[in-house]
């Protein structure tokens, strides 16, 4: 089981990321105190996204994160509503795949199930 990935993004487009995560299902939850400023955490189902608060983030090319969402569409829509342009995936086990780039620059595949 992975518990959670540290994503590094600008200060200024935290809330945005924020807004991001939640639309895949993501909910903030409280950072430890000892960590001090600078961090933001996103739990769903017991997975956690920590996002890094860094002036020049690094982004990698084709790494991303990969999320299987409780309601594939409705994910998708409501990151359309976001304005977040989304790309079609290759359906490699016959189920829908759609790639999205997050507001802090990472990419995120949402599946709508996992391998069987």
């Amino acid at each position: 089981m992975i518990h959670h990935t540290a994503l590094e993004v600008r200060p200024d487009s935290v809330r945005e990321e924020v807004a991001f995560w939640t639309a895949i299902g993501f909910a903030e939850v409280a950072v430890p105190g000892e960590l001090g400023d600078g961090y933001t955490w996103l739990e769903n189902r017991g997975t956690q996204v920590h996002l890094m608060h860094v002036p020049e983030p690094v982004i990698p090319e084709r790494g991303h994160v990969a999320v299987v969402p409780l309601d594939f569409e409705a994910t998708l829509e409501g990151l359309r509503v976001l304005g977040i342009e989304l790309r079609p995936g290759r359906e490699l086990w016959g189920e829908k795949r759609a790639k999205a780039i997050s507001p802090g620059g990472h990419t995120v595949e949402v599946m709508a199930a996992p391998p069987s």
